[in-house]
Parts: structure tokens; C-alpha cells; sequence
């Protein structure tokens, strides 16, 4: 007799409908029910001893006592305050971040001790500053200033240039992360009409080599410098900007909140100022950063702004 004619015998439940209707009896694999059990029992232990289930306004603790995390929290201020909750991936993140500050707390403390200057030709401290700067600018500022703090037009200032609006020193930089910023531009609406607006914005072209009508230039410069229009009072007679006032210089080619160099053509470039120039600005916010981070932090920031992305004047 042949393989093929052999017949298979499946196991049945015993139930017979119409003669020939037979109830088959396939039980799943035994491996298959013991790890069903298992992960079963591991979910009844977990629900006991950890928060797992969501009771109105609350959730369930698990075992009081046996599911705790203590860890040191840092303040701002530098103090510190030890601390005791149920276990969770918030709390056992915080201990984890805690845990590391303690690690770091010594090079932190050389950084406060030390001048910006010796701190930037300290080769050891330096490896920490890039490691810990890296950490800090991503968690606070890479949001505005972007991952490598290029900035984005008409939103955030590149730190990677040779220019720095505030002033690019230690402590301007410092005072920067600190205090924050606030920049403020009037607008002229209401003082200019669009042909003078033409010709403010020709100047302002024509200072940073940018294509322009010389004609309305020239115009252009008169209300620049004149009591109408008054731009240099902010921007200087030389129009270099001012650092105490965060007033911009436009003879470079760097620009913020108008975008002149994404510009296609030269009437694209000269809307751009217009714009800026009729409505004003009221946007350049930076936050202040002097109640988020610790003194030590924002030293230590402010030395990886300085050295690692831009290295300020």
C-alpha cells in the first residue's frame, strides 16, 4: 500500500452531525499554552507591584514600599533636595539625569571657578565643555537656534557667523542666556509713504552691495539720515548698528528677519526691506534662560556658544 493511499486519523471531539459532520480537535501546541500562562502570571505580578491601571483621576500604586525611587534633585539655585516617589520612567529618568550631575558636578564646579578665558585653554575641561554643551544647547536651544545653531531667517539668529547682534564676548553672551533678548523695530507706516519705503529700502540695498536703483538710493540715504526717517539714530550714521541696542548692521551681507539673500530677483530683495520697514518688528524674543539653568550651566553654555560654534568678537 502506498504512502498516498494511507490514511490520516484527526484526532475529533466526538460530535457527529448527519452522519459524516465530524467536529475536528486541533489544541494548540503546548509551548504555546505554557507561555500563555507564563506571561499571564509575570502580567499579575507586574499590576501588583508597579502603577498599571488608571482609576478616575489617579492610577493604581502597585505595593507600597516596594516599587520607591529616591533620587537627589538639583534646583536652580543650586541647592539640592533628595526626593521619594513610586516608581515610574519619569522618576527613574530623573534619577538617572540626577545621578549624572553628581558625576559631573566636579568639572562643573572647576568651570564656575575658573575665568572664561582659562577654561577655554584648559584641554580637559574643554572635552567636557563640547561633551555637556552639546547636551545643554540641545535640550534648550536647538529648538530656536537649530541642532548646530545655523539659525533660521526670520526666526532665530545664526550662532555659527562672525556677527553677533548683542556683541559676541563671553559676557555678552552670558548676559544673552541670562536675561534674554527683546528686539524692537518701530514700524513706518505711518511716516513713509511707499515711494519713500522704495528708497529707504534702495539704500539700505546699495549698503551691503546688494542690486538697487541708485537714484532712490541717493533719495534714500537723505531719509535714512534725516530727521523724516531717522535709521541712524538706531543703526548708526555708518550704519554698523549698535550693540548695546541690538540694532542691526547693514553693511554686511548677514540678514535675520528679511530674507534678502533667499530673494530671486531685486524687487523680490527690496520688498523684503520694505516690508520689514512699513510694519516694524516686534519678535526678536530670547528667553531668559537665568531661572531654567543653573550659573554653572549657563557658564558653561555660553563657552561651548563662544568656542565650539561660532566664536564670538
Amino acid at each position: 500500500m502506498s504512502q498516498d493511499n494511507k490514511k490520516v486519523t484527526v484526532e475529533t471531539t466526538g460530535h457527529v452531525w448527519d452522519d459524516d459532520l465530524q467536529e475536528l480537535n486541533n489544541p494548540l501546541p503546548r509551548w504555546w499554552i505554557w507561555g500563555f500562562y507564563i506571561t499571564f502570571a509575570f502580567a499579575l505580578v507586574y499590576w501588583l507591584f508597579y502603577p498599571a491601571w488608571p482609576i478616575g483621576n489617579t492610577y493604581t500604586k502597585g505595593i507600597p514600599g516596594l516599587n520607591t525611587i529616591t533620587y537627589v534633585a538639583t534646583k536652580v539655585d543650586g541647592t539640592q533636595e533628595t526626593k521619594t516617589t513610586h516608581w515610574n520612567m519619569r522618576a527613574k529618568l530623573m534619577a538617572e539625569m540626577n545621578a549624572l550631575r553628581t558625576e559631573q558636578k566636579p568639572y562643573f564646579d572647576k568651570v564656575a571657578s575658573k575665568s572664561f578665558d582659562e577654561v577655554s585653554k584648559d584641554a580637559e575641561l574643554m572635552q567636557f565643555v563640547n561633551s555637556a554643551g552639546k547636551t545643554l544647547f540641545s535640550d534648550n536651544c536647538a529648538a530656536c537656534h537649530q541642532a548646530g545653531g545655523q539659525g533660521k531667517i526670520k526666526f532665530a539668529p545664526n550662532l555659527t557667523d562672525d556677527y553677533w547682534q548683542y556683541g559676541g564676548s563671553y559676557e555678552n553672551i552670558q548676559t544673552t542666556i541670562t536675561a534674554g533678548r527683546h528686539g524692537v523695530m518701530p514700524a513706518f507706516k505711518a511716516i513713509l509713504n511707499d515711494q519713500e519705503l522704495s528708497q529707504v529700502g534702495s539704500y539700505v540695498l546699495s549698503l551691503s552691495g546688494e542690486p538697487n536703483d541708485p537714484a532712490a538710493a541717493k533719495l534714500g540715504d537723505a531719509i535714512f539720515h534725516g530727521n523724516k526717517g531717522g535709521c541712524y539714530v538706531c543703526h548708526g550714521a555708518d550704519a554698523k548698528g549698535n550693540i548695546a541696542m541690538g540694532s542691526a548692521n547693514l553693511t554686511d551681507k548677514i540678514w535675520l528677519w528679511p530674507d534678502v539673500l533667499g530673494a530671486k530677483t531685486p524687487q523680490d530683495k527690496l520688498n523684503e526691506i520694505k516690508t520689514l520697514v512699513y510694519g516694524g518688528m516686534d519678535k526678536g524674543v530670547m528667553p531668559v534662560w537665568g531661572t531654567r539653568l543653573t550659573t554653572e550651566q549657563i557658564k558653561l553654555l555660553t563657552v561651548y556658544v563662544h568656542d565650539s560654534l561660532g566664536g564670538g568678537k
